[in-house]
């Protein structure tokens, strides 16, 4: 038998939907505003008043975009960066959390302190600098790699969950003549699925949006990220008394795009760079609650 919902549950509930509408609306219009000048001539997207449909529908922009050789060198440079920095990334962070789970590892406590204090002090951005030059990482792809190889918040995510599973395991492997090398690859990594699932599309995220390291530590135009393009284009919509300010790469962009069309090329730039996120998100969400609460929780 069904229960009865009250007449102040029914209000509550139409207050709740009504919020969450709106919260939902708020955030996916700017997104749907975008697409919508994107798909739109330039000239026309410059008198204003595009909200939900495109006024004059055209595919120039995106036209103009797929055709720039620097965007997609850039979008390759991102694509190698997402795949390379996330796959070593995760590797090197689950095998040092793996390693911080060993009872036998001597002075364990002080090395978990070591890495905790790094999440709250940093040497700063000028020493950064020149720790980066002085290794001979600058023009170079391992800039982006290297620097990000271990994630503090995502070791401790890892090591909480290896702490959490059956000990049993490891001992029955070890009785079966299985080397530490042999439980971590064939036991340890296969029951991790929803952590590393969960943590590598987090450090894909971060690598993908990234536009601002390699605006300092990149000089060569061949190794610049999509993003740190798209910054550029960005920067090429500023009043032309502003101009002065812009880098070289900003000006010939201004000039290229007759400023006129710059909004709807950037739009359109926009979509490109969002898309292969978005389109990752619905296959691993569902390992985000599994995944980041169970290595987060169990102790």
């Amino acid at each position: 038998m069904l229960k009865r919902i009250s007449f102040n549950d029914k209000v509550m509930l139409v207050v709740i939907y009504t919020l969450l509408s709106l919260l939902a609306f708020s955030a996916l219009y700017p997104f749907w505003n975008a697409i919508a000048v994107s798909f739109n001539v330039g000239v026309d997207t410059a008198k204003g008043g595009i909200t939900f449909w495109p006024r004059q529908f055209t595919l120039e922009n995106y036209e103009i975009i797929l055709k720039d050789e620097r965007l997609i060198n850039g979008f390759l440079i991102s694509v190698a960066r997402v795949i390379v920095g996330t796959v070593s990334s995760i590797f090197m962070t689950a095998l040092l959390a793996y390693g911080m789970t060993r009872t036998y590892l001597i002075g364990r406590s002080y090395y978990m302190v070591f890495f905790v204090f790094t999440m709250y002090f940093g040497g700063g951005l000028i020493p950064t600098y020149l720790l980066i030059r002085s290794l001979g990482m600058m023009d170079t792809f391992a800039v982006f790699i290297i620097p990000s190889l271990i994630g503090v918040w995502n070791m401790i995510v890892f090591r909480t969950f290896f702490k959490g599973l059956p000990v049993g395991l490891e001992e029955s492997a070890n009785i079966d003549g299985c080397s530490t090398w042999g439980i971590f690859f064939r036991i340890i990594l296969p029951l991790s699925g929803p952590v590393i699932a969960t943590l590598a599309l987090l450090t894909a995220v971060a690598h993908w949006n990234d536009w601002f390291l390699p605006s300092i530590y990149i000089t060569n135009e061949k190794l610049l990220p999509i993003q740190t393009i798209l910054r550029q284009t960005l920067n090429a919509n500023i009043v032309s008394g502003q101009s002065s300010l812009l880098d070289s790469a900003s000006v010939a962009l201004m000039e290229k795009t007759k400023q006129i069309t710059s909004k709807s090329l950037t739009m359109a730039m926009m979509i490109v760079v969002t898309m292969p996120i978005i389109a990752v998100y619905p296959f691993l969400q569902k390992y985000f609650v599994k995944g980041v609460l169970v290595g987060s929780l169990k102790e």
